[in-house]
């Protein structure tokens, strides 16, 4: 076995991914299980009040504990859901702004079993009329912004289930925005009206994905996605949108309605009209955002599309951390 420096988790709601890194955060190996902290592996019911824990320990275990077994003294980091308050331990949220190399030096410790230490990466929050918080995602962030180089404003996209835009300017996180873009489109097509007459099998339909994302510069957009979201079911019934069509017209409807929100707001905040941005996430959703960034112009500078994010973020907080000699 290669030498092993880190072993770095990347622990959400709903999966828990594994990474063993050696020499300048190098993988050496990776894998993945369903044990997110939503679904913990079951363990003996005479537990009690301590079987929450052993369920993380007994995932923790699956995850690497042979790797742990084979080394001696190997450092153990996690970032994610894990250090929320549904999680092993709630790891304190650190105020912004905060400067990337200033992540790792408010870590969690969880005591694992037999010496074993676990460091939970914390999230951040932004405090405000509205708060925002982030948690996991700052590390990505992290992990991007060692491959760049100079302090000009970066814009950096996170699409998902809760899509997130983080603000870096002069390598300080300075400011971001929440869209639940992924979970709203969810609830819609599988528990709304909408999704009755949806058919979500087949090839997507491009052209009617680029159709919604045009819908928020619309003079009816300007009513908002609460009142456009349903031009989904009614361009169905007028025979204008056909079942698998409906699918891929209410995705664009939304991310168009998030992308022309971002846009607004960084207006009205003052900021660099045309921002380098990076978009981290999985590729096919990624090439959407990207399709609507260019269409509401947000694309002068560049967009790229960043892969391995999250592992080399554990690796550099891990640095900054003093975990690694």
């Amino acid at each position: 076995m290669s030498t092993t420096r880190l072993i770095a988790l990347d622990w959400g709601t709903t999966s828990l991914r594994a990474y063993r890194l050696g020499d300048n955060g190098a993988v050496l190996d990776k894998r993945g299980l369903p044990w997110g902290i939503m679904n913990l592996p079951s363990v003996d019911a005479s537990d009690g009040d301590g079987s929450r824990h052993a369920g993380f320990v007994k995932a923790f275990d699956e995850a690497c504990g042979d790797w742990l077994r084979d080394t001696s003294g190997t450092p153990v980091i996690a970032a994610g859901m894990v250090g929320s308050a549904q999680g092993w331990r709630e790891a304190a949220y650190v105020d912004m702004p905060l400067a990337v190399a200033e992540v790792g030096k408010q870590l969690t410790r969880v005591d694992v079993s037999g010496g074993l230490v676990l460091h939970i990466v914390p999230g951040l929050l932004q405090r405000g009329h509205l708060p925002n918080v982030i948690r996991g995602e700052e590390t990505q962030v992290v992990g991007i912004l060692e491959s760049l180089q100079g302090d000009a404003e970066v814009l950096i996209g996170l699409p998902g289930t809760h899509s997130k835009w983080v603000r870096v300017q002069e390598r300080r996180m300075t400011h971001f925005d929440t869209f639940m873009t992924g979970e709203v489109y969810a609830v819609l097509s599988q528990h709304t009206i909408l999704g009755r007459t949806m058919d979500r099998d087949g090839e997507p339909d491009h052209a009617a994905f680029e159709r919604g994302l045009r819908v928020a510069q619309t003079e009816e957009g300007r009513a908002g996605v609460l009142s456009t979201i349903f031009s989904s079911r009614t361009l169905g019934l007028v025979g204008e949108l056909g079942p698998r069509s409906q699918p891929d017209y209410l995705s664009g409807l939304l991310i168009g309605h998030e992308i022309a929100a971002l846009k607004s707001t960084r207006e009205a905040a003052g900021c660099a009209p045309s921002p380098h941005i990076i978009l981290i996430g999985d590729d096919k959703l990624c090439a959407r955002y990207q399709t609507a960034l260019n269409l509401y112009g947000l694309h002068l500078n560049g967009i790229d599309i960043a892969a391995q994010a999250t592992e080399t973020g554990l690796w550099k907080i891990a640095l900054q951390a003093g975990l690694l000699s």
